[in-house]
This record gives structure tokens, C-alpha cells and sequence, in this order.
């Protein structure tokens, strides 16, 4: 269903570079109108003008700038849907203080992405992870609930690898480019990142396995009160990965090796791919891609791509899809890291939420 007029949104942690990010995603949004702010308490009762240090390349939204920023508390003036960029450091009790107070949390934080009652979703991949949330409020007692979108690094992954699934994944080894905005602001010294590659994020590895494997897998179990699933099975795929962070400033470039139970040819592999569409498509949510994985015969540049709202850097971008002679076939892929890997992500599957009747 499509709202008849903007919904009221608030958002968590404005002020830093994923927070301006999803400013920038929600300015003109068709379905969903920014009416409230959120930050620490240095910020709060400051305008946003004053407060957030603006880092974007465009204009700050003049009607954006007046709006005064509060603190990251639950009151009676937040709206039930509020997006959260919160830093991980504190994210995590101030996330479910919102859920508690009957706010459904939209987070691009880490902190619960790997609940096991917690839905961590690829609209396009997974969205009957949603069954999780009756689930989640029960359990916790809360009439809220928190969805999450998954780390930078494993939205660029995992786009790419679903439309593999039908052929068995077994084994995959990836390497992270990974770009600077990824850091956050003031992000790495220049002196650290600049003619330079950083073998070394921490936490990262053992968050594109565990996050891919969450995404990739499937809803089961049935409760007594009918739930149509209260856990997720993980995807028995071994992920390995390598991260590395390079001087870019946007876009996440990933390297893939993978061994598939199916032996297709890398043709086979460009039209899976290609051809691949999910419930955002079918919906025309406003921010879905038509096309949410774009392949490319270009041999050396994939670009990420930057539209109109419909797919605004929402695109993965895949190429050099080829036979590997070790795990059976290779490929890379780009993604916007502050679009469709973190504020981007969560409005789509805010869209995805009001679309299935999921709010209050």
C-alpha cells in the first residue's frame, strides 16, 4: 500500500556523515516527510544548521537546517518510524529504548544486527525475514521493534551472490577495497591512507561472514501462537574474507571467488545475475533499482550508479565474470557504501515495511 499522505520520520545520530546521508535520501522522499532529529547531548538543542558539521557535496536542505535537534530519548513530539545512524558505541541501549517506547527502529548499526530476533534484511534477498518481528516484540515485551540493514561491505556481497543460491554455494573468498567514507568523519589521517592500502578494519572479516551467512539463510520454526517463524537458519556457506581499506572516498569494490554445487558458465552466472529482481521490483518501491544487480562487460571500471530516487546509488554494479580455476568462478562487484550500504538500505526497507502493512 502506498501512503496517501508523507509519514513523519525521525532520525538517530544526525549529525555525522551516514546520519547527512540519509538527509540527503530522505529530502523529497514521496512517502516519508524528516520531522524530527536526534543526536548527543553536544548537539541537542542546537539547530541542525549549527549542529552537523556539513560534509556532503551538495546544499544542506534549507528546510532541514532550521529544525532543532534533540536529544536520543524517546519523547511524545518522535515519530513512530525513526531511522537510526547511531555510532555503535552507543547505538545499542539507545535503539532499544525506542523500541520499548513503541518506536519501530530502522538501524544501520551494528549492534543488533546478529539477534537472532532481529531481522537483517536485503529487501530484494530476504524479506520474509520480516516474519521475525511478532517474534522479536514478544519476546521482548516491547511494542516497537528494531530491523536492520547489514554492514557496507556485505550489501555489495550478498546482492550479487542470491541470485546464486538455486545453484548450491558452497565456498566463498572475498577481498575488501573499501573506502574511506566507510570510517566515518573525520575518517583515517591522511598520512595513514593516502598512497596506501590498510590490511586491517576491525571487526570487519568476521562481520561480512556471519552477516552474509544471516542474510543468505532461511526463516524457520513456528511457534504455538503461529509466528510464521521465530529463528534464522544460517546459510551453510564458509565465507572468508580479506578487508582492506583504500584512499576512495565512495564505493566499496569486492573481489569473489566461489565454489558452487552447480557448474554454470560465467554466462550462465551474467544472466543470473542480470535477470535478478525481488519484492522492491515487484512493489516499485520508490527507491528500489530496476535492476538491483547491474552486470557489465566493462573489463576495468564498473561504476556505481546514480540515478533519479528510483535506484539513486542503489545499484550493485557486477563484472569480470569469470571462470576460476580454483573455486570455479570470479567475479567483482562495486556498491555505493553510504547509499546502498548504510542510509540508503534502511529507507528501502522502510519502503518494504510500509508497503507489507508492517507499521502500526
Amino acid at each position: 500500500m502506498n501512503p496517501a499522505h508523507p509519514i513523519p520520520v525521525g532520525l538517530l545520530g544526525a549529525t555525522g556523515m551516514v546520519g547527512q546521508q540519509f538527509v540527503r535520501q530522505l529530502e523529497g522522499h514521496p512517502w516519508f516527510r524528516l520531522a524530527w532529529l536526534g543526536a548527543s547531548s553536544r548537539s541537542a538543542g542546537r539547530s541542525y544548521a549549527d549542529a552537523a558539521h556539513w560534509v556532503q557535496d551538495c546544499p544542506m536542505p534549507e528546510d532541514i537546517g532550521g529544525l532543532l535537534v534533540q536529544g536520543a530519548a524517546p519523547g511524545a513530539e518522535c515519530p513512530e518510524l525513526v531511522f537510526s545512524a547511531m555510532d555503535a558505541s552507543v547505538a545499542g541501549g539507545i535503539e532499544r529504548a525506542f523500541a520499548r517506547a513503541g518506536h519501530t527502529v530502522l538501524s544501520n548499526s551494528r549492534n543488533h544486527r546478529l539477534d537472532a530476533d532481529v531481522p537483517l534484511v536485503i529487501p530484494e534477498v530476504n524479506p520474509e525475514h520480516l516474519a521475525l518481528i511478532p517474534h522479536q516484540r514478544r519476546e521482548r515485551g516491547w511494542s516497537g521493534a528494531i530491523v536492520t540493514n547489514p554492514n557496507c561491505s556485505t550489501v555489495t556481497l550478498a546482492l550479487p551472490l542470491a541470485p546464486l543460491r538455486p545453484l548450491g554455494i558452497r565456498r566463498v573468498l572475498v577481498s575488501t577495497l573499501q573506502a574511506v567514507s566507510g570510517a566515518g568523519y573525520p575518517g583515517l589521517p591522511a598520512v595513514d591512507v593516502l598512497g596506501n592500502a590498510i590490511p586491517f578494519i576491525p571487526g570487519e572479516e568476521d562481520k561480512l561472514g556471519a552477516e552474509t551467512a544471516k542474510i543468505l539463510g532461511e526463516l524457520r520454526g513456528e511457534d504455538p501462537v503461529g509466528d510464521p517463524g521465530d529463528h534464522i537458519d544460517p546459510y551453510p556457506a564458509v565465507v572468508s574474507a580479506h578487508c582492506n581499506r583504500v584512499a576512495t572516498i565512495d564505493g566499496h569494490l569486492v573481489c569473489v571467488s566461489v565454489e558452487l554445487e552447480a557448474r554454470p558458465s560465467p554466462a550462465e552466472v551474467r544472466s543470473l545475475m542480470g535477470g535478478f529482481r525481488g519484492r522492491p521490483q515487484e512493489l516499485r518501491l520508490p527507491t528500489a533499482p530496476e535492476r538491483p544487480v547491474r552486470v557489465t562487460e566493462d573489463p576495468d571500471r564498473p561504476q556505481p550508479r546514480r540515478d533519479s530516487m528510483a535506484g539513486r546509488g542503489m545499484t550493485v554494479t557486477a563484472g569480470r565474470i569469470r571462470e576460476c580455476p580454483i573455486l570455479g568462478i570470479k567475479f567483482a562487484a562495486l556498491g555505493h557504501n553510504t547509499i546502498r550500504g548504510a542510509a540508503g538500505a534502511s529507507v528501502l526497507n522502510a519502503e518494504l515495511l510500509v508497503a507489507e502493512g508492517l507499521l502500526r
